[in-house]
């Protein structure tokens, strides 16, 4: 038997497969145009955080420009090459937090 409320939307996307992307992630990307994992390699971790940080601008953190690159490139945002959150960050042209 297969029930109705077991089915989600989300469920159906290609997206909830991708490392560092859940259900909430899922449902900004697509209020911001990115319905799949094809949508996303097609504009790019970059472009896809700008878009998100413009429509979220209270919800979204850096931690979502790391966790879209390492969504595409197969890993944990925690494991991202050396560097290359610093490249992330200059190419969103984002400034980091001065720490006190």
């Amino acid at each position: 038997m297969h029930s109705a409320s077991l089915w989600s939307p989300i469920m159906a996307s290609d997206l909830i497969r991708l490392k560092n992307i859940g259900p909430a992630s899922i449902r900004q990307l697509r209020e911001v145009g990115i319905a799949d994992e094809a949508d996303l390699r097609k504009l790019g971790a970059i472009a896809a955080y700008q878009r998100l940080r413009h429509a979220f601008p209270r919800e979204v953190s850096l931690v979502m420009l790391y966790a879209l690159e390492g969504a595409l490139r197969g890993c944990h945002w925690n494991r991202l090459p050396p560097g290359m959150k610093e490249k992330l960050q200059a190419a969103a042209r984002i400034k980091p937090r001065a720490t006190r």
